[in-house]
């Protein structure tokens, strides 16, 4: 749900979608630069700051969707996981302590879905269940 929430908020917010002023991505990535772990990541999405912040905020929207509907859902933390690890290096890095940022513990967060998806009450276990059972084999 909070990826979900990121992704509307972000999208929802006229300011954060600008290439700069107050609240706006581009100001955020041209603030984080030297601060960084990767100033270079950060230099990608300050060349399209917009650009970035959609697709920060669609991607945010997929993997919440995802693994809360369980569709995809290795994918989906997979993809969670990315976010999480680039915002950990760019934005959260240089967070003191190190423990307020928080993407370090999505990070975490996400591997254990990574690793083995969504084995029961998901999409992904009904598809698996139905292709079973065409395939004449049991849907356990």
């Amino acid at each position: 749900m909070t990826f979900i929430y990121a992704g509307l908020d972000k999208l929802t917010d006229s300011a954060f979608m600008k290439d700069s002023g107050s609240g706006s991505i581009g100001d955020l990535m041209r603030t984080v630069r030297d601060s960084s772990a990767i100033p270079a990541l950060v230099d990608l999405a300050v060349k399209n700051p917009v650009g970035f912040g959609y697709a920060i905020a669609f991607g945010e929207l997929a993997v919440g969707i995802g693994t809360l509907v369980g569709l995809f859902t290795r994918l989906a933390a997979l993809g969670g996981a990315l976010i999480s690890l680039s915002l950990w290096m760019t934005v959260s890095w240089a967070t003191e302590p190190y423990y307020y940022g928080n993407d370090l513990a999505y990070l975490m967060a996400w591997l254990p879905l990574v690793l083995a998806g969504a084995p029961v009450w998901s999409l992904d276990a009904v598809l698996r269940s139905r292709r079973r059972q065409r395939a004449g084999g049991y849907g356990y």
